[in-house]
């Protein structure tokens, strides 16, 4: 019996290739949602970091992640070395700048002073 329904036919079948196509390349765009930023700094003014991938935060993630998961502590063959975390140092990015703060000069209340007479 032969198919009758659309999606067996060569312009159906590049139409879906395509269409995996376009959501890799969304997916995986460098600079996307799920990316990475470009230029990955630590926000100031007390707010708290988002999301940072792994890379940015130290050059040898992956090997601390597999430190801290226990990955290779049982190997009596080759045991793991000692563990030399190579972190990086990144900048801070204000999102704005504070305004001077005037303060008024210290209020000294006379103790010899009358209060003003209410008629």
């Amino acid at each position: 019996m032969a198919s009758t329904r659309n999606i067996n036919t060569p312009g159906n079948y590049c139409l879906e290739e395509r269409q995996y196509k376009h959501m890799e390349h969304y997916t995986l765009y460098k600079n996307s949602q799920y990316g990475e930023a470009y230029k990955t700094r630590l926000p100031g003014n007390g707010v708290n970091p988002g999301q940072i991938p792994g890379n940015k935060l130290s050059y040898n993630s992956v090997d601390i992640e597999s430190f801290l998961f226990g990955v290779n502590s049982t190997n009596l063959v080759k045991p793991a070395g000692p563990l030399v975390p190579e972190l990086a140092n990144l900048k801070t990015e204000n999102f704005f700048e504070y305004a001077p703060v005037f303060m008024p000069e210290k209020l000294v209340v006379e103790k010899n002073q009358r209060p003003f007479p209410c008629p």
